[in-house]
């Protein structure tokens, strides 16, 4: 099926249609993508045709110069979450090795599921997901990283403990049996201690791509470089709960990891200085009312 990258301005959607839900979902959602995100992306387009109604998820990948996995990657998501309303959102972040041209070779295996974002220069980790989610039209995000290393079967799981919470989450996954290095291994232990002990936000590994949380609650996070690492902890500055479930982890089956000890320990703790900062002067959600002549003063 023919497709092809063009430069773009992000075009509003329309709300997903009345009657749309997902337990534990929030109200309908805009999806206008800022301004700020319109001056360094392109999106993909081609023939398939759209689905006739929003998604109840959205899968959001960030990935850079992960040719040799991302593909087989969004296959296994589509047979893992197969039967269910979903698309596939990959953020190719600038990379050099052709992965966005790669992916979108194989849209028409996916009937209208796969999306395929492209950065005009390369921002990073966190503006991917950012790009991502902005460009989602699920109320629910599930996000992994573009290396293979997260196991899509896990998916399910995350959603159903999202749709069982009654209040406002995010669900981390808790990659207990690593298939790292050694180097990468002691790298996550030591900034997670740290930033547990800091920030208190009861989640043993933010480390982990896996994650789920609805829409509407990211949106309302404060945007940052690197800001991945902490989504639990400003999740829970914006009133929400954070838990965790454990996943599986897989070695990587192609290339090398784009993270060491610089861009993770100790960038990982400058940031997190920012983060305590942030905590202490939100503005935690305040329950209001709109009066109307006939609405009684709270």
């Amino acid at each position: 099926m023919a497709a092809k990258l063009r430069p773009s301005v992000a075009p509003g959607r329309d709300p997903p249609p009345a009657g749309l839900s997902l337990a534990g979902s929030a109200n309908s959602l805009g999806y206008t993508v800022p301004q700020q995100i319109n001056t360094f992306a392109m999106h993909a387009t081609s023939t398939a045709t759209p689905p006739a109604r929003a998604p109840d998820f959205s899968v959001v990948i960030p990935c850079f110069n992960e040719r040799d996995n991302v593909l087989a990657l969004v296959r296994e998501i589509a047979a893992s979450c197969a039967g269910q309303n979903f698309e596939i959102v990959v953020v190719d972040d600038a990379s050099t090795d052709g992965s966005g041209e790669h992916l979108l070779g194989a849209v028409g295996e996916f009937g209208g599921q796969l999306r395929v974002v492209r950065h005009v220069q390369t921002r990073g980790q966190s503006a991917g997901i950012c790009t991502g989610i902005d460009y989602a039209q699920g109320r629910c995000i599930v996000t992994l990283d573009g290396d293979g290393q997260n196991d899509p079967h896990d998916i399910p799981a995350l959603l159903a403990r999202l749709a069982a919470s009654e209040v406002s989450t995010i669900v981390c996954g808790y990659r207990r049996t690593r298939r790292d290095t050694w180097l990468r291994r002691w790298s996550s232990r030591v900034a997670n201690t740290v930033r547990a002990g800091l920030l208190g936000d009861a989640t043993p590994d933010t480390g982990c791509g896996l994650k789920a949380f609805e829409r509407a609650l990211f949106m309302r996070l404060p945007r940052f470089n690197h800001m991945h690492r902490f989504l639990p902890a400003l999740a829970q500055r914006e009133g929400a709960c954070a838990v965790s479930v454990e996943v599986h982890h897989r070695a990587r089956r192609h290339g090398q990891s784009k993270y060491g000890v610089g861009n993770r320990l100790w960038v990982g703790i400058v940031d997190l200085f920012g983060v305590l900062w942030l905590r202490r002067r939100g503005l935690p959600p305040v329950p209001s009312t709109e009066l109307t002549p006939h609405a009684a003063r709270p």
